[in-house]
């Protein structure tokens, strides 16, 4: 690739970044406006768009050496669920933790944390960028999604996976300003759930997730922000739209203004 078209790559990408930025910035505002909100998704289409057509579809996130680890790997958002349930999950270790996937495949599943442990794995040291403006490198080991999603079998229609999880942040205004339910979900299309990085992950730095850092099984969807890489998945959904999920926009904070495609 040569210099010029090097530098004509970088000025798209960042031209998209910079125009979904400013509306994520001002989603409080802009989303209750209708002509804003088209604008918006607008824009969320043409970086999505403009991404994939600038990179190869399987074309990894950069990936980084031991020597390169945060001395510490900040959490963030949820850093424990609560509840008697998840409560008795740690005492128990996780061992009756239950990974579910099901929705639009022929095949529905329903994993342990030991199954999970006993498929291939990957580990893969990656950068974490926070829409907050902090980033974080860790070594994270998984299963990838596409592996799991081959065994339960896509059925027709299926264009979207849905992670439901177990924490809960009820009291965040949706869009409109109402109040809706607060637990949290995310979701990818299948383009990213079956990108080779893209992991169901249960070690962070060769040891199991913590709790403030999911416990014990995350989404990792390496080339995009921090919001999506859902923490304390507890079961995946394969659907064809998000009309009937939650506020209908793909995720919880989606529900809330900001983009349902967070490519980096």
């Amino acid at each position: 690739m040569t210099a010029a078209r090097n530098i004509t790559r970088r000025a798209a990408i960042l031209a998209g970044f910079a125009g979904a930025g400013a509306l994520i910035w001002n989603a409080d505002n802009l989303t209750l406006n209708p002509s804003f909100s088209r604008v918006f998704h607008a824009v969320e289409d043409w970086t999505r768009m403009s991404q994939r057509m600038l990179l190869q579809p399987g074309q990894l996130a950069k990936e980084y050496s031991v020597a390169d680890i945060s001395p510490v790997f900040k959490p963030n958002g949820t850093f424990n669920p609560g509840g008697a349930e998840y409560d008795a999950h740690i005492a128990q270790d996780f061992v009756n933790w239950r990974l579910k996937i099901g929705g639009l495949v022929r095949h529905p599943m329903s994993l342990s944390i030991a199954e999970l442990r006993g498929l291939p794995s990957r580990t893969q040291i990656t950068r974490h960028d926070c829409v907050e403006g902090w980033s974080a490198i860790g070594m994270w080991t998984g299963v990838q999604l596409g592996l799991l999603l081959k065994a339960a079998g896509l059925a027709s229609g299926a264009r979207y996976a849905v992670f439901h999880c177990a924490d809960n942040l009820d009291g965040e205004p949706i869009k409109g300003g109402e109040q809706g339910p607060g637990q949290y979900y995310e979701s990818i299309d299948l383009v990213d759930a079956f990108h080779p990085q893209t992991l169901i992950a249960y070690n962070l730095n060769g040891k199991p997730l913590g709790v403030p850092n999911g416990a014990p099984l995350r989404l990792r969807v390496e080339r995009q922000l921090g919001y999506k890489q859902a923490k304390y998945l507890q079961r995946i959904e394969i659907t064809d739209s998000f009309r009937n999920v939650a506020g209908g926009y793909g995720g919880y904070w989606e529900d809330r203004g900001y983009e349902w495609y967070a490519g980096i």
